[in-house]
């Protein structure tokens, strides 16, 4: 989107009634639509221009319905890979192992099914709202209609406080102003009025239109609908939202590209055994039965379940942490993050103005004064400090020249925010308006003038009238012929004026918004408002920075994260929030309009968008062309923000995150996760939680893949070298079933590290399982499937037990070493009783319930029937025994040795 309005095409659907009715004058805008102001239209009008505009409603955005998360449970390789080896083991008569599988399915798709459910359906509890109404003339009254129907060419009769419900051009203003920055960013009240504007003009700019999905904060007026529906600014903003491309998340990515490698490993397994066995002659049933169970070694069944349940463990911690999550993979996708884009209104400023300073005239010049009483001059100057007559005749005029309310404990401020902020910092300083009031009561009051950029109240005071006088700083000066010094009244003269001008244009460049205040006494009440008045200094209003988010910032800039502040505000604003929050490193923000076409850009310009943290006058494409080009880069991209014009963004990012208090009905629908707390630090302890739970992802892996690989390499050795099958299929699959599912999941749910922040973000396109954790797994499978080999064919050959028997020794040899193989997960360190895999209590049970589980199969007889296993005798046991600690002594020994040249090594470092 431009930073001027849209514009349709012919494709677009019906065109607006009305074509740039801001640069045409009100009159004509009504004649063309054949509405008078003071009737409104006819009952007969509505039902024609509702069919050939349509009702006034935004798309519905598409609902995710059951059986779209069902099937979305069923896209995954994994799944697809133990779905055939199930249809393969029917086919072939193997019914307990297709049972069996189809099980591990059913796990899966139950948890994954209805974890994903629960939080769609919450983010749909969270998207609902009533119906909005709107109030118009029909037929010369006033009536209250649902804001759907409203038509082209309805009156608007309009009041603070409403919810504009379509584009509208003004025909009457009284002293209107509108809160657009759900819009376009811009954090102040734009005052309207009903003079055309330039053909052109940006948006911001619009000083004559009224937009859907904004609110009025002040004065009263009139205005006729030019757009309704998806032709209004929110309705095109919304379908660029529902159009932009929703990216894959990154562990998406990676849990796919793992389900591809392991499918090739599958069928390169299986076709080597099968061209083996050929060649060796082997039954075709046994063929196929030794291909299915190599098979079912090579598929860690619980991977779908684990990364499902961990991800879902991850989401209900961001729920506690008052983060709703969308999509489970999201979870991850912001620990792996490594540019953060945040709006700035409202995401990093609390989008409510505060009085921070005024400036007032001192002994040696202009004076500075905090709200906190201090010379900011450091002058000590008594006359600049806020006990000074000027500053206490500052605030007075502040209150009553105003029109705001201050809300109490259960009800909200109503009013323009910049005078709400006038009422509260007098408040502080212990005047209180209902007072003044009473002392000083309104007699008069002439409303801001948009053209002079000015108001007044009158008040009485003695015999008199006491003239309160605010408005933007040129005005109030060229109205001013003297000024409050520390010894009265005094000429202001061209200098003095000079000087002031140049401290409005300090404190400006300071991203504060500065007014000018003044008053004068009369005799008269007819005397003009603005003439001969006595000036008395400059407010300096800011909307600050939340509390804690240069603290989150920091976190965020330790983890080696970029945060960057896109927002549609002007520029001094951008610059000053973000030197407070030490975001800029001395840099100065970049407009919108620098961008450029994306398409178009050099490799120096590119470099230069990226090495920018401040971006200011931002449209909705210039958010999302800046999105692209981070992601072309190889970077993961979150966007967090709460405005209509952050929607699109939301979407494209790879995690959009919506502010869920203050965030706009399209950010939070476009969002993978909504803030409940509106706290930018939630968002760190998101990243937190993603990394932790990548780590466990990892982790578990790690152990999954191990186990697997040496299930492989001992069907696949026993079959080169010609001896009976040491694991059946369905002991592989009991085995896998306990083991890729219980300890697995105990590991993928681990508190994880806590010093986990202070590493740098993954690699763009790291992969979940490196190469180095690759032969990891593989070290760890060799050596297990070494020591099972070993007591299997010491059972069968050295001490002459049964073939069965033997079979039983390899089963319970693999179950134990897998359950001891659970705490070589550890990190490498000399820590081998106490660590992050002993201290986990998941860990314990599923041990606990795995130990249940093998004792049953051993000496539950029908279970020992079905997976063939007999009692295995006392040198069995000593066979199992020692088969099993061997691979878990032997790793243990390793990591203790490598936490220890590790600690040296930093010690000698250090």
């Amino acid at each position: 989107m431009a930073d001027k309005p849209h514009e349709r095409g012919a494709n677009d659907g019906p065109e607006a009634a009305i074509q740039q009715p801001w640069a045409r004058a009100a009159k004509e805008v009504l004649d063309d639509l054949g509405v008078d102001p003071g009737q409104g239209l006819g009952q007969g009008d509505i039902g024609p221009l509702l069919e050939q505009y349509g009702e006034n409603r935004l798309a519905a955005r598409r609902k995710r319905s059951a059986w779209s998360i069902l099937l979305d449970q069923l896209k995954n390789l994994v799944v697809a890979l133990l779905a055939g080896a199930a249809v393969v083991s029917y086919i072939f008569g193997e019914w307990p192992e297709a049972v069996a599988i189809l099980i591990a399915l059913g796990i899966n798709v139950f948890i994954g099914f209805f974890t994903e459910l629960q939080a769609t359906r919450s983010m749909e509890a969270l998207q609902r709202m009533s119906g909005t109404k709107a109030r118009v003339l029909r037929g010369g009254s006033a009536k209250e209609i649902p804001a759907v129907e409203l038509v082209p060419g309805d009156i608007l009769v309009l009041e603070s406080g409403d919810v504009v419900a379509a584009d509208a051009r003004i025909v009457e203003s009284n002293r209107l102003q509108a809160d657009e920055s759900a819009l376009t960013g811009e954090s102040v009240p734009v005052g309207k009025s009903v003079k055309p504007v330039e053909k052109d003009a940006p948006m911001a700019e619009l000083t004559n239109m009224l937009f859907k999905g904004t609110a009025l904060t002040v004065g009263s007026g009139k205005a006729v609908v030019t757009a309704t529906g998806v032709r209004t600014e929110l309705g095109h903003i919304a379908e660029m939202a529902e159009a932009a491309k929703g990216e894959e998340t990154p562990l998406e990515k990676r849990l796919n590209a793992l389900g591809q490698r392991l499918f090739w490993v599958v069928l390169l397994v299986a076709a080597a055994v099968m061209v083996n066995g050929y060649l060796v002659g082997m039954e075709t049933y046994l063929l196929i039965t030794t291909a299915v169970a190599l098979a079912v070694a090579a598929i860690p069944e619980g991977l779908p379940i684990v990364a499902t349940v961990a991800l879902a463990r991850g989401m209900w911690r961001m729920n506690a942490r008052n983060a709703l999550i969308n999509r489970l993979s999201a979870v991850e996708t912001l620990g792996s993050t490594s540019v953060i884009f945040t709006d700035k209104t409202g995401t990093l400023t609390e989008n409510r103005m505060h009085l921070q300073r005024v400036a007032v005239t001192g002994q040696s010049g202009i004076a500075e004064i905090p709200l906190d009483g201090k010379d900011s001059s450091g002058s000590g100057d008594p006359a600049g400090s806020s006990d000074s007559p000027a500053f206490k005749r500052m605030l007075e005029v502040g209150v009553l020249c105003n029109n705001a309310q201050i809300g109490g404990e259960d009800k909200a401020s109503v009013g323009d925010p910049l005078e709400i902020a006038l009422l509260q910092a007098g408040k502080t300083k212990g005047i209180n308006r209902k007072e003044l009031l009473e002392a000083k009561p309104e007699v008069r009051e002439d409303a801001f003038d948009p053209e002079r950029a000015l108001m007044a109240t009158w008040h009485k005071e003695g015999d008199g009238f006491l003239v309160a006088v605010k408005g933007t700083p040129e005005s109030v000066l060229e109205a001013s012929t003297r000024v409050l010094g520390p010894d009265g009244e005094q000429d202001l003269t061209d200098d003095a004026r000079d000087e002031w001008r140049r401290k409005n244009s300090e404190m400006a460049a300071q991203g504060l918004r500065v007014l000018g205040s003044a008053m004068k006494r009369t005799g008269d009440e007819h005397d003009d408002s603005y003439e001969d008045l006595t000036f008395l200094g400059l407010y300096g209003l800011m909307d600050p920075p939340r509390k804690g988010v240069d603290k989150a910032i920091e976190k965020l800039r330790r983890a080696g994260i970029k945060v960057v502040m896109v927002t549609g505000d002007q520029p001094m604003t951008a610059k000053s929030i973000g030197e407070t929050l030490k975001l800029s490193n001395g840099q100065r923000p970049m407009e919108g309009k620098e961008l450029g076409d994306p398409d178009k850009l050099s490799e120096s310009k590119r470099k230069e968008l990226r090495d920018t943290t401040i971006f200011s006058r931002v449209t909705p494409e210039q958010k999302l062309n800046l999105i692209a080009l981070y992601q072309k880069t190889g970077a993961v991209v979150a966007m967090t923000g709460d405005g209509v014009n952050d929607a699109p963004a939301l979407k494209k990012a790879d995690i959009g995150v919506a502010m869920g208090l203050r965030g706009t009905q399209v950010a939070r629908e476009a969002a993978d996760m909504v803030l409940k707390d509106d706290a930018f630090q939630t968002i760190v302890a998101a990243v937190e939680q993603g990394r932790v739970i990548f780590s466990n992802i990892r982790k578990f892996l790690i152990y999954l893949l191990s186990g697997n690989i040496g299930g492989i390499i001992i069907v696949g050795t026993a079959i080169l070298a010609g001896l009976p099958l040491p694991l059946l299929p369905l002991q592989i699959l009991f085995i896998n079933m306990l083991f890729d599912v219980f300890p697995a999941l105990a590991l993928g749910v681990g508190e994880g590290d806590p010093m986990v922040m202070d590493a740098p973000p993954r690699k763009p396109g790291e992969h979940l399982v490196t190469g180095r954790h690759w032969a990891l797994a593989g070290a760890y499978g060799l050596l297990i499937a070494v020591c099972v080999l070993a007591a299997f064919w010491l059972a069968l050959n050295r001490y002459g037990l049964d073939e069965s028997q033997a079979v039983t020794v390899s089963f319970l040899t693999l179950t134990f070493a897998r359950m001891l193989h659970t705490f070589n997960m550890r990190d490498p360190g000399p820590h081998v009783v106490v660590n992050e895999v002993t201290s986990n209590p998941f860990v314990w049970a599923a041990l606990g319930l795995c130990g249940a589980l093998i004792a049953a199969a051993l000496f539950v007889p029908s279970l020992a029937e079905i997976l063939r296993v007999h009692e295995p005798g006392r040198t069995g046991w000593t066979l199992i025994l020692t088969g099993s600690f061997t691979p878990f002594v032997v790793i243990q020994l390793g990591k203790a040795l490598l936490g220890l040249r590790s600690r040296e090594h930093r010690t000698q470092a250090a």
